[in-house]
């Protein structure tokens, strides 16, 4: 069944699992990839990435681990794990 916004569950989860199959992202840099991604059609609001994100590593789908930026800020950086690509394929 649609969320509020016409979007079926789970489908927010998997762009963010075929986003991560090129490589670790940090949070920002994950939504951005998906705006890209939708030819500007989808924009991901922070309020709806990082529960997602949460529900990803809990399900063991990608790992995080803390690195720096591209701007020398302190980030997230997400990466795919062999669960996360098996529950992809």
């Amino acid at each position: 069944m649609p969320d509020a916004n016409g979007v079926p569950p789970g489908t927010l989860v998997m762009l963010v699992l075929r986003v991560l199959q090129n490589g670790p992202l940090h949070g920002y840099a994950i939504a951005q990839r998906i705006h890209a991604l939708s030819s500007d059609v989808l924009k991901v609001e922070e309020g709806s990435l990082y529960p997602a994100l949460q529900r990803i590593l809990i399900k063991g789908w990608a790992k995080a681990e803390w690195g720096v930026s591209e701007t020398n800020r302190r980030v997230r950086f997400y990466r795919l794990t062999p669960a996360g690509r098996a529950h992809l394929a």
